[in-house]
């Protein structure tokens, strides 16, 4: 006995069912495990963010005024050591961002 091409049809439209079914009951326990993160928990880390680069930034700047008033020159420290510290800043923000966004690609 042969199918015929209703049965496949059916079969077909039953695994798409099924794989809906697995796929919103996986949101569903992520949403569970995951409680905790909520719109202050996004805040929270857009201003982890904004830390990350601010810091390095005001740090670098010190260090150029620093190395400024004890060695003047021609080039200003300070304008590069802004520079390095938001560059090393955006560094850091870069990686917290993957890193949150792999853990929340790998569930």
């Amino acid at each position: 006995m042969t199918e015929t091409k209703g049965d496949d049809d059916g079969s077909q439209a039953h695994n798409k069912l099924e794989q809906e079914v697995f796929a919103q009951e996986a949101r569903k326990l992520r949403a569970r495990r995951e409680r905790d993160r909520s719109v202050w928990f996004g805040l929270g880390m857009f201003g982890l963010v904004g830390w990350s680069v601010a810091v390095p930034a005001m740090i670098g700047t010190a260090l150029g005024l620093w190395i400024d008033a004890r060695w003047p020159g021609r080039a200003s420290w300070t304008l590069m050591g802004l520079f390095l510290g938001v560059a090393l800043g955006c560094a850091n923000a870069w990686r917290w961002i993957s890193n949150e966004m792999r853990e929340v690609n790998d569930d």
